[in-house]
């Protein structure tokens, strides 16, 4: 195993020194710096940034499942249950998503690049720390630290992006959704295929290499961003924060038949009475974290309501779907996995397209067109999987409408929520992605309330109404005929 690890160890030693070589050739490009908005006169260079901040994208996405399929090795090897060794994977994910407001604050108080430049390094250490973790409750605790450091990617990279081409919002956003999918896709067989030849450990071995170089190469191309003067209320902070990590963590806490249901409702209720108070104190509050009037202003709304939407039926999906190939169709798990790669990768292939769409068209329309699918396709799975034994066809049918319905959904969110006010604020980017990253849990945690009432039609239904609910949202209130031409101008 120890040469495994070296021989992956040094391949990724070779693949930093390209990395370094390229981002010294492009570096060369002089820069100029503003108090709010950089520009990069070279336009290869600022190709190379933007692949360099696709790249992190994908390592932050693939970060979060990349464990996943190795969870019963790794446990195995502490000598724990797998259901301890689950909380590799929730302690980063609930990290994450409680961060993200935070961390987009900061990259406005310290400037984007350098905190996304800093979160690659903790990314980097954290990926270390757990490849050389001694026992399990350890190596949860880098997991954590992992999300911690991830949770600043969404975000700034977001607001970067809007920096490096100010005037492709759409093409842009249609990349960044494609490198989302990319993470989905790859992650767990990558994670499988390591921990097979090399073991558990060189996952961490991989991620940790690609951080350095995703880091050099950003810190050699990306635009420098001075630190913008942004407001921070503590106690709105502090009741944003845990208000979102207790309402995430009933949800979660769904899945656990050992704990009561009546422990679940009161940490969500909790969360809910936090969330509430985060808004009770930012009304009228010059200080806010996140103005509020930014937050219902209806662009950015409309986009958190369709990117919940859309992440629900990607959770739903994410969990359901395989318990239906497992299950009524008795497909082995590697089979599964494989047909189930159809999912994200069509997402991932039909988000560049959207975005030129978005771009040229209406994204309005490309929004409403895509709700619209996610309806048709909620209502067509649970058609199909309520059957006895659904066919291979059927199901690969509903995995590409769904694949791209979420991808026409994904892309005009995020570009509405750049072109809204908010998204000049790196908080309420972070808000944004923290509404995404509830509306998979909200999705996973449905499947796990019907799982054992074996309601696989009504997990799929159950998506198809939330997508309804914002195709209505997203027909609320009037949009600004003229968009602003920087986010950040």
């Amino acid at each position: 195993m120890c040469t495994c690890a070296l021989g992956v160890a040094r391949r990724g030693m070779q693949g930093w020194l390209w990395g370094t070589w390229i981002s010294l050739r492009w570096a060369r490009t002089t820069r100029r710096e503003t108090m709010g908005l950089s520009v990069t006169p070279d336009r290869r260079a600022a190709a190379v940034a933007a692949a360099a901040l696709l790249l992190v994208t994908i390592i932050g996405t693939m970060s979060n499942n990349i464990i996943n399929v190795p969870l019963r090795r790794v446990a195995a090897d502490f000598d724990q249950p797998v259901s301890y060794a689950v909380l590799c994977v929730s302690a980063f994910t609930l990290m994450l998503a409680i961060s993200l407001p935070l961390t987009g604050w900061l990259g406005d108080r310290l400037g984007r690049k350098r905190v996304l430049v800093g979160s690659l390094a903790l990314m980097s250490v954290a990926q270390v720390a757990a490849a050389l973790a001694p026992n399990l409750p350890f190596l949860i605790v880098t997991r954590a630290v992992q999300g911690l450091a991830c949770s600043a990617i969404p975000p700034l990279v977001m607001g970067i992006l809007m920096v490096v081409y100010p005037e492709s919002r759409g093409r842009l956003m249609g990349a960044w959704a494609a490198a989302n999918g990319v993470g989905q896709a790859i992650g767990p067989p990558v994670g499988g295929v390591l921990a097979e030849y090399f073991g558990w450990r060189s996952v961490f071995v991989l991620v940790a290499v690609l951080s350095v170089i995703a880091l050099v190469v950003i810190q050699a191309t990306v635009p420098h961003l001075a630190p913008r003067a942004s407001h921070f209320h503590v106690a709105g902070a502090v009741m944003l924060t845990l208000g979102a990590g207790l309402v995430l963590l009933g949800a979660t806490m769904l899945s656990q038949p050992s704990v009561p249901l009546w422990l679940d409702m009161a940490i969500a209720l909790a969360g809910v009475a936090l969330l509430g108070g985060f808004i009770k104190v930012s009304l009228g509050n010059p200080r806010a974290l996140i103005p509020l009037r930014l937050i219902a202003e209806v662009r950015f709304f409309r986009s958190c309501f369709a990117a919940f939407a859309q992440m629900f039926l990607l959770g739903t999906s994410l969990v359901a779907i395989p318990l239906v190939l497992t299950g009524p169709m008795h497909l082995s798990y590697s089979r599964a996995g494989i047909f189930f790669f159809i999912l994200p990768v069509v997402m991932a292939v039909s988000a560049p397209a959207v975005g030129r769409l978005s771009e040229h068209g209406s994204p309005r329309m490309v929004l409403r067109i895509g709700l619209s699918l996610m309806v048709v396709t909620g209502v067509l799975t649970a058609l199909v999987v309520r059957g006895l034994q659904p066919t291979v066809t059927a199901v690969a049918g509903c995995l590409l409408l769904t694949g791209a319905a979420m991808a026409m959904v994904q892309t005009p969110a995020a570009t509405g929520a750049t072109r809204s006010p908010a998204g000049a604020h790196g908080a309420a980017l972070g808000l944004f992605n923290l509404t995404r990253f509830a509306g998979m849990t909200a999705g996973a945690a449905w499947v796990a309330i019907l799982t054992p009432f074996d309601g696989r039609a009504a997990m799929f239904a159950g998506a198809a109404v939330v997508a309804a609910l914002a195709l209505v949202v997203s027909f609320v209130g009037v949009s600004p005929q003229r968009e602003p031409v920087s986010t950040l101008a």
